[in-house]
């Protein structure tokens, strides 16, 4: 491993107008991963050349992007398991220093307030309003309907800062508390929509009859029923496919989430963003 002397050396000849020499530096810094970002920031803000300022950030930005992709890999061949990880992992495509401790505490802190008002026999219609009193009125979440294309509302950090989200991003929030709290709701992969389902556990039967009622966490919280699915899939002129009653995966979820932000950065021209994004969804498929 380099030390920081021989690191901050390299660092200094990134502008330098030599190609080969730039792409032989430019490469040896990437190789270091991690370890380098530290360096390669604070060698940032002493920077004047702005091609040396433009390098450096562009080198940041390709070590965070290789991380990701491969914690992005590594949770989905440890099983996709935990979904606020996942949605953690495309989080930190925008926000690549983000605290993640403290979007972990903002959600314990909505599932302890809920918690504490909850009554330990609650029918599950009960619980859900619960819930909804708790993430709506209380917290003030409510779905983004001025600015549905703005990235920002399928990051979470965003979304827990500014209560104001897409489809998927309050589904994502809202499932993570309520399975904290040991309430079986779980996303249903709708197309041109993202709901919940209620499941009750209690029927061993697969999760068709399994399903008591379906939650829009988009429109606070409103429970609906079976055929109001099936007129929403007739209105879209399509077939009532199983899989889209039925609760979905967590990496359909955080494919959901990626193609979300790539729709939304077509909108606004970002060329670059949108390659990026097709190849984190190339790990996800």
């Amino acid at each position: 491993m380099l030390n920081t002397a021989e690191i901050n050396s390299l660092i200094k000849l990134l502008d330098d107008p030599d190609q080969e020499i730039f792409e032989h530096v430019h490469q040896k810094l990437r190789s270091l991963g991690g370890g380098a970002i530290e360096h390669l920031e604070a060698a940032f803000t002493e920077a004047f050349d702005p091609l040396l300022q433009e390098r450096i950030a562009n080198l940041v930005h390709e070590i965070q992007f290789g991380l990701l992709k491969n914690d992005l890999k590594l949770w989905i061949h440890s099983g996709a398991f935990d979904l606020l990880q996942g949605a953690l992992i495309i989080n930190r495509y925008q926000y690549p220093d983000l605290d993640e401790q403290k979007v972990i505490n903002q959600i314990e802190a909505i599932k302890r307030d809920i918690w504490l008002q909850m009554m330990n026999e609650g029918s599950p219609v009960e619980q859900v309003k619960l819930i909804n009193h708790v993430f709506y009125n209380i917290y003030g979440f409510s779905g983004n309907t001025t600015n549905h294309q703005d990235p920002q509302n399928s990051y979470l950090n965003q979304v827990l800062e500014t209560k104001k989200g897409n489809q998927i991003s309050l589904a994502i929030i809202y499932s993570i508390v309520a399975q904290k709290l040991d309430i079986p709701v779980y996303g249903v992969n709708l197309p041109q929509h993202f709901i919940l389902a209620y499941l009750d556990e209690g029927s061993q039967s697969e999760f068709e009859s399994g399903i008591l009622f379906y939650i829009n966490a988009f429109n606070k919280g409103f429970i609906f029923g079976r055929r109001d699915v099936d007129m929403f899939l007739k209105q879209l002129k399509l077939n009532p496919d199983k899989q889209f009653y039925e609760p979905c995966s967590n990496t359909d979820i955080i494919k959901r989430v990626i193609r979300n932000l790539i729709s939304a950065y077509e909108h606004l021209g970002s060329a670059d963003k949108v390659t990026e994004l097709n190849e984190l969804l190339e790990i996800v498929e």
